[in-house]
């Protein structure tokens, strides 16, 4: 979905690009950073082998990867709450009539956010200009950011989060996808590839990252990935996994 209309105040005008002619040669020459964890998230080990071996594939398509975090700390929180308050916001006049009907994760999402304060709403989005200024400066120096898409394989698909990161357990919490939500914050282009495979035969996804508005880039770069690194041939079981 892109391109202008009056009717919604944050669309953008169209760029007129056809993006499935963007989508061949080659991607040498660009600078590329590989950060495991963007320095402060748990990694299941399977799940960092697996990426770690997807990022050298970008080498070989003549890419020039470093390993290198931008400097920035987990905005979980911020999102969280940014998440919370806009649910409540949409959805909370429906909790007399159907909370009843509506899936219990959902209702507890929208409590919390109806009891947020104006400050806490307002702290949370100067982190998140903050969030935008850094990586902004990040990407002055790379023209794409390689993360694993997850930190965690697929879990069960009654789970609304993973309970278990490796050999790490607790209370479910944003930790089993650190790598999503800072991007969902500054509004930059990300695609998920499968790059390879659990012991268990779960896909695995590397994430692909690019500066704010190239998502030309990001499909380019997926494209090529997936020509080296083809996968659609491969199912994993279905057997109660999301």
């Amino acid at each position: 979905m892109a391109g202008r209309d009056d009717r919604d105040r944050y669309s953008l005008p169209d760029t007129n690009l056809h993006y499935l002619s963007l989508l061949g040669g080659n991607l040498k020459g660009l600078r590329v950073a590989w950060s495991p964890d963007l320095g402060y998230a748990a990694v299941e080990p399977q799940t960092l082998e697996k990426t770690s071996e997807g990022v050298s594939i970008f080498e070989t398509l003549g890419c020039t990867v470093e390993m290198a975090t931008p400097n920035i700390t987990d905005p979980g929180q911020a999102f969280g709450l940014i998440w919370a308050v806009s649910y409540a916001i949409a959805y909370s006049d429906m909790l007399d009539e159907w909370s009843d009907q509506m899936n219990p994760d959902l209702v507890a999402l929208i409590e919390q956010g109806k009891d947020k304060l104006a400050t806490e709403y307002a702290q949370a989005e100067i982190e998140r200009e903050e969030l935008f200024d850094r990586l902004m400066q990040f990407f002055d120096r790379y023209d794409l950011l390689l993360t694993p898409a997850t930190a965690v394989s697929a879990f069960n698909i009654n789970q609304f989060e993973a309970t278990e990161i490796g050999e790490v357990k607790g209370p479910p919490t944003f930790d089993w996808t650190p790598f999503t939500y800072p991007f969902n914050l500054t509004g930059q282009p990300a695609a998920s590839v499968p790059c390879g495979w659990t012991d268990d035969g779960l896909p695995v996804g590397l994430q692909i990252v690019g500066r704010r508005f190239d998502d030309a880039m990001v499909l380019k770069a997926a494209a090529a990935f997936e020509s080296a690194s083809p996968w659609a041939h491969k199912r994993p079981p279905l057997d109660g996994k999301t």
